[in-house]
């Protein structure tokens, strides 16, 4: 089989990003610019990432035009972006080398021994903790996640050393494209059925990404699906089950906090002091610190960066407190996430006295699809609020609403106390007067819910005014 052949960035070249707002091509933007490349963007709408994306020396302009693309050598762009834009049909027709996110990625990934980290959930918390584990070894990685990393400020960098930290999404197949040394695979779970048609599709997509790394692999082997593929491409496995080789066991909740050992086959090798909550957060860090062991660093200096990591953004930020109060935004959108996160709520030490969890579903076709998968995915809360669906540009279905959610948790937990609040103004003024003391509101999805909390805890103060 013939080597694949990535555009060339050894050398400054001339790139338009098209949708440069966006959360993959911002950090993609950011690292192109950082390698010093003069790189120009544009998107529909001014942002606070567009803003970042100036000062790092970007030309960005708002609305799309062709000049953009003069005298570029390539411009690229996700594919959220039609193919019918301005600047994409200007360099078709012109000698402008158009590429997708994923190529210009694989690019960028080939300027540097590059680590993936790969999985339907934990992807971005487990690449920053990576990336901070590296950094306090004295690596410098470079790196592109999928949202800003809280010690950085920014989803994306390139700092010229020899390592590099990348994100692997599966939504596309980017996974597969990216030209990588060592790999993490988190866990296997439904989703993008658009692209893979089922499960076992998605199985067969993860395989094939541990088959095409060299070095080392280490997979989530709680996840029976992960733990199968893991073992058939000879990865270290890691979890808290008794037969994986790292383990993460003696876990202790506390307010904020999480405290386990790491074994590996039996033997204990270092305790970690993680500030965050969650089983779920437990395991990214063991990922990232069997990762960080496969690469010959020493496991206490990686327990000691893991100690003092800072977070993500959009997971379990808590955004505000009014009123004794507590606010919380997560990224979390699909069942596994969700559970995961109000059970680490649940199970913490923080000892709120109800959880209130707001769900913002997204993508109609994915609801039409999976709604029942989300029936348990909210046991840990005390009241359930559903949302209409975000349409992250897909087009709507009749009868596929946020009710389908409802009617699936109604009928698998006939006594849950579950709400349908479609209108975002109704549902400001309902969580903004529901919220007493020492409870705890947790609101969900990967769309506009983002400012939810903010929008309630101002509501909260205009009434208190």
């Amino acid at each position: 089989m013939a080597k694949p052949v990535f555009f060339d960035l050894s050398s400054p070249r001339r790139l338009h990003v098209v949708g440069a707002g966006g959360g993959g091509m911002s950090a993609i933007t950011q690292a192109l610019a950082e390698m010093g490349h003069r790189v120009s963007g544009s998107d529909l709408h001014q942002s606070e990432v567009l803003d970042r994306l100036k000062r790092a020396g970007v030309t960005i302009s708002i609305g799309h035009h062709a000049a953009h693309v003069e005298g570029c050598d390539a411009v690229t762009s996700s594919t959220a972006v039609p193919a019918h834009v301005a600047e994409l049909t200007a360099a078709r027709e012109s000698s402008v080398e158009v590429l997708n996110r994923a190529q210009m990625l694989a690019a960028i990934c080939h300027q540097a021994r590059s680590i993936g980290i790969a999985g339907t959930h934990g992807k971005t918390t487990t690449a920053s903790m990576v990336t901070e584990i590296l950094d306090a070894a004295g690596w410098e990685p470079g790196f592109v996640i999928g949202a800003a990393v809280a010690k950085y400020r920014t989803n994306g960098r390139w700092t010229g050393s020899d390592w590099f930290v990348v994100e692997a999404d599966e939504s596309d197949r980017t996974h597969l494209a990216l030209p990588l040394f060592a790999a993490v695979l988190t866990n296997i779970d439904v989703d993008h059925l658009d692209t893979y048609g089922s499960l076992e599709g998605i199985e067969h997509s993860f395989a094939s990404y541990l088959s095409q790394v060299p070095g080392p692999k280490v997979v989530g082997g709680d996840d029976e699906r992960a733990r199968r593929v893991g073992r058939a491409h000879g990865a270290v496995l890691y979890g808290t089950s008794p037969d994986l080789d790292v383990r993460a066991v003696n876990i202790v909740s506390g307010a904020g906090s999480m405290t386990f050992d790491i074994e590996r086959d039996g033997a204990r090798l270092t305790t970690v002091e993680l500030p965050l909550r969650g089983l779920y957060n437990v395991l990214n860090a063991t990922g990232a610190l069997t990762l960080a062991m496969e690469l010959g660093i020493d496991p206490d200096l990686a327990a000691d960066a893991l100690s003092r990591f800072g977070g993500v953004a959009r997971r379990f930020d808590i955004r505000g407190r009014h009123g004794g109060a507590t606010f919380v935004d997560d990224y979390a959108h699909l069942g596994a996430e969700i559970k995961s996160v109000l059970g680490g709520a649940r199970e913490s030490a923080d000892n709120w006295k109800r959880i209130v969890a707001v769900f913002q579903p997204n993508r109609y076709h994915r609801i039409a699809a999976i709604a029942d998968d989300y029936a348990d995915a909210f046991e840990a809360a005390d009241l359930v609020v559903i949302t209409d669906i975000y349409s992250s540009g897909t087009t709507p279905i009749p009868g596929v609403t946020g009710e389908l959610i409802v009617k699936a948790i109604q009928a698998a937990h006939p006594d849950a106390d579950v709400r349908w609040i479609p209108d975002r103004s109704d549902l400001i003024e309902f969580a903004a007067a529901e919220l007493g003391e020492d409870e705890v509101c947790i609101s969900m999805g990967c769309g506009d819910i983002e400012t939810f909390p903010d929008e309630v805890v101002a509501s909260r103060r205009e009434v208190s005014m």
